[in-house]
């Protein structure tokens, strides 16, 4: 899937899915958490990594990597790169990697894309993740769409421009990428896989993330304006991960879009997902989520969600799932080593706003004061 552009598409959208997206239970920890905004410098702020002495975000907008000032402004690491959209720094802190993919918005087509390891010394590398894609294919075992279609399904889905059945395409938008002991993860968007990096550029798969049937009832084949045909039908839509963790008993926390419409005729759909780093088995531990493009982990093991379409952060805790946060245009959550809660927000058209980070410390906000 080409979750870059989704997002993108979604930014201006995203106060008015406000008013119609159902919410989950509103009861929050106390006092009630009030953000501060650090920046108004960013456009797409689709990732952040948080340090002991500086904040990092992979702004897709302005197609750079940059460091956030103590005056708001964002220092440039690194230019001129398409689609940034993950950052992380090694455990040892030697190494800075970050996501970068080039996109026909005339044909929604990746025409590259991958991981870049900047290390000591000046040393670069580029982990071709469209290129392995290309290669391997993962997903390729995996069939979406709908089984045995029906003429009408057919001439429906056909009409619609919607991918009547088919199996994993070539597709590859590496995301977010994580640290871990000798190397990285990446969440490919496009490939719907976690791929392993080593810091020399090798490329594996841990894991392709299985489809998400979906079987319409009246009232969704209704609401999408589908004939009677499809009642009883299942389509399988492609899991989409857009982040990715280590949690603290050492397993990857990942979440993922539903690959299809987020609406409320179809449910919540996004989903976080439990992944074996030895052995890529995956277990759904949470659901229910809108738009589930980015998400943290605390110093107690909670987990907080950024869902954009609903516009809030959602946290896990003990299995259950409540708004942490309202925070129309949230696109990215991140945690500092002291537990500090960060956010970063999309700039919208209509109306006109701001990209911004913003940080939340234990329900009250305080100012950025490193650079």
């Amino acid at each position: 899937m080409r979750t870059r552009t989704l997002i993108m598409a979604a930014g201006s959208l995203s106060a008015s899915l406000l008013l119609v997206v159902p919410g989950v239970a509103t009861a929050g920890p106390k006092p009630k958490p009030q953000p501060k905004i650090t920046s108004s410098a960013v456009v797409m702020p689709f990732n952040l990594d948080v340090g002991r002495h500086s904040v990092l975000v992979a702004d897709g907008g302005q197609n750079l990597v940059g460091r956030l000032k103590s005056d708001g402004t964002i220092a440039t690491i690194a230019a001129d790169q398409p689609g940034a959209s993950g950052v992380a720094r090694s455990r040892d802190g030697k190494r800075l990697a970050f996501t970068t993919t080039v996109t026909n918005f005339e044909t929604f087509e990746n025409s590259a894309s991958g991981l870049n390891i900047w290390g000591p010394k000046g040393k670069r590398i580029y982990a071709d993740t469209h290129a392995f894609e290309t290669k391997r294919n993962p997903d390729l075992k995996y069939h979406y769409g709908v089984k045995n279609p029906s003429q009408c399904v057919v001439d429906t889905l056909t009409a619609m421009q919607f991918p009547v059945s088919y199996t994993g395409l070539v597709d590859s938008h590496a995301y977010s990428v994580a640290a871990v002991r000798n190397g990285w993860v990446v969440a490919d968007a496009g490939a719907n896989a976690l791929f392993t990096v080593s810091n020399a550029g090798k490329i594996r798969t841990l894991v392709v993330l299985p489809p998400q049937p979906l079987t319409f009832d009246k009232d969704s084949a209704a609401a999408l304006g589908l004939p009677d045909c499809f009642i009883g039908v299942t389509y399988a839509f492609e899991s989409v991960p857009t982040d990715v963790e280590v949690g603290r008993d050492g397993y990857l926390y990942v979440t993922t879009l539903p690959g299809g419409p987020e609406t409320p005729a179809l449910g919540a759909r996004g989903k976080l997902w439990r992944v074996n780093p030895h052995n890529g088995k995956a277990k759904v531990v949470a659901g229910g989520f809108v738009g589930a493009t980015n998400l943290a982990i605390g110093k107690r093991g909670e987990f907080y969600v950024a869902e954009l379409f609903a516009g809030r952060i959602s946290v896990v805790k003990h299995g259950r799932t409540s708004t942490y946060l309202n925070l129309p245009g949230v696109v990215a959550v991140e945690t500092g080593p002291d537990g500090t809660l960060w956010a970063g927000t999309m700039a919208n058209e209509d109306p006109p706003a701001p990209g911004t980070i913003v940080k939340i410390v234990k329900g009250k906000a305080k100012k950025q004061s490193r650079s």
